[in-house]
């Protein structure tokens, strides 16, 4: 396990896959009105990759809006705001990519 589980946020399912000092990989499952909130990584950028249903990203400065459908991946760079959900608050389920730095999870209000 690289980093401690800083996350306070309740979801369906959550499992590391792989990690080491500067990287990690994890299965995330949200089930249908649950979400990521807002928050962001001071020097990790997050690469998704929807596995099932379809992932809604959303981003601050710069304002933005990606929905990923199966198979689709995009990437959020460090210290940019954002939230994950199900598209239209359906359940979800995705693999993250996140790396390479130091992670921290920092939540916004």
């Amino acid at each position: 396990m690289t980093a401690p589980e800083t996350e306070s946020y309740e979801v369906e399912h959550r499992e590391t896959v792989a990690g080491t000092g500067d990287l990690r990989v994890r299965l995330y499952t949200l089930a249908a009105g649950q979400e990521v909130p807002w928050h962001y990584h001071s020097h990790i950028t997050d690469t998704f990759f929807c596995l099932e249903g379809t992932l809604s990203i959303e981003t601050r400065t710069p304002a933005d809006h990606r929905v990923l459908s199966v198979g689709e991946s995009c990437a959020v760079p460090p210290n940019t705001a954002h939230r994950v959900t199900g598209h239209r608050g359906e359940r979800v389920r995705f693999l993250i990519v996140q790396g390479v730095g130091t992670y921290d999870f920092c939540p916004i209000g």
